[in-house]
């Protein structure tokens, strides 16, 4: 299992990633994410409600109420123009760790 602190981390840049093909809306973002981690990442509503409303609070995300096919009433998230961006800050920082990271385990296998 993956721990909190990482997996505190990377809630941003994973929601964000998520919304860039499109709005959904709560249960589907938990639901994509337990099977885009292989089961590694289980949120729970009381960990991803918080982290949706400071990205809407913070104007990365917006969100309305609509009715679902099956009449039933969800809130729908979606990026804006400033997530969009937030995102691409994020992907940089992320991609700029992993590389420290496979430098540092590439050569450390290398070594005797």
């Amino acid at each position: 299992m993956i721990s909190k602190a990482l997996v505190a981390a990377s809630t941003k840049p994973l929601i964000l990633s998520i919304l860039r093909d499109g709005e959904t809306y709560g249960y589907r973002i938990i639901k994509q994410m337990k099977i885009l981690s292989g089961g590694h990442l289980e949120w729970s509503f009381g960990m991803l409600y918080p982290v949706l409303h400071r990205l809407e609070k913070d104007g990365y995300i917006t969100s309305a109420w609509k009715i679902s096919d099956k009449e039933r009433r969800r809130k729908y998230y979606r990026l804006t123009a400033a997530g969009r961006r937030e995102l691409e800050r994020e992907k940089s920082q992320w991609l700029a760790v992993s590389r420290v990271f496979s430098g540092l385990w590439q050569s450390s296998e290398v070594r005797p």
